[in-house]
């Protein structure tokens, strides 16, 4: 459970029902195979970083579109258990919420997803309530739902709280995103438009007035920028059993160590690149807090 003095973090985008299969490797067309077992939980960028966050010791409520669909239990039981609290976008809605199927590859931790993710909630008016924000200490936006997404950044750029963005690609909107961003954690897939390179990208977002950027490539070092200072942080090199989640496990780390007192930019993500890395080496986004020796 949180500790109750713990920092609070708000985190804005999707939540998915996640269902998980160990493979050998992965199907070729026409091909069925059978394995011996499968994982559910609840995922997405945002819902799996407030996961983390509150598993670290922090106070964490997640905003996202959920419904009232039977299916959508998955995704509030696993959010209640993780003690996360859920304001839900979509509360009467009947839709199915959205499901990834996720196949990882036994021995490797490669992956591959289907998801329809925020398509599936495509209509959901910007209702961001400024009261979610009393009390915290960071916000975190991962695109989806983007009208949301800037409504909260703008809400909590009034209120003088800092705002980090998770981001893997370039979406729409974005643009209107940037100016009330203050930290900016991406993946080295992440291309803004005209950028063809990582130095690029550092460019674009340094012009936005985003002074802190990391850009993150999968076991390789994190390169960031923080104000005139560049630097990286190596990653752990482990034997991964499932990489599935854990960008999203690093960023949710990120905003609780990057709160805690003379936390710096480097020491925060240092910090969450031996979580997330932590947690390559168990299957599915969960199992690794049972096994953690890195909590708080």
């Amino acid at each position: 459970m949180p500790a109750a003095e713990g920092p609070k973090g708000v985190f804005v985008g999707l939540a998915t029902v996640d269902t998980i299969y160990t493979v050998e490797s992965i199907p070729k067309r026409n091909q069925k195979i059978s394995v011996p077992g499968q994982q559910v939980s609840a995922g997405g960028p945002a819902t799996n970083a407030a996961v983390t966050f509150a598993f670290l010791g922090g106070r964490a409520e997640l905003v996202t579109a959920v419904g009232a669909h039977q299916v959508a239990a998955v995704i509030r039981d696993d959010l209640a258990q993780h003690s996360v609290r859920l304001h839900d976008l979509a509360p009467r809605r009947r839709d199915i919420p959205p499901i990834s199927s996720v196949m990882v590859v036994r021995g490797t931790g490669e992956r591959a997803v289907v998801s329809a993710n925020a398509a599936v909630f495509t209509d959901i008016k910007p209702d961001f309530d400024p009261q979610w924000l009393r009390g915290a200490s960071i916000l975190l936006v991962d695109g989806h739902y983007m009208p949301v997404c800037i409504a909260a950044a703008r809400c909590a750029r009034e209120s003088g709280i800092p705002v980090v963005m998770d981001s893997g690609s370039w979406k729409q909107g974005m643009a209107q995103l940037l100016p009330f961003v203050d930290i900016a954690i991406c993946s080295a897939d992440y291309r803004p438009p005209g950028c063809r390179s990582v130095e690029h990208v550092f460019d674009f977002l340094r012009a936005q007035k985003i002074g802190r950027i990391a850009i993150t490539h999968g076991a390789s070092a994190i390169r960031f920028v923080d104000g005139d200072k560049r630097g990286s942080v190596a990653v752990k090199k482990i034997r991964a059993t499932d990489t599935l989640g854990a960008g999203d496990i690093l960023h949710g780390a990120f905003c609780y160590y990057i709160c805690q007192p003379q936390a710096t930019f480097r020491a925060a993500l240092t910090s969450a690149a031996r979580v997330a890395s932590f947690s390559s080496r168990f299957p599915g986004t969960r199992a690794w807090m049972e096994k953690a020796g890195v909590r708080g």
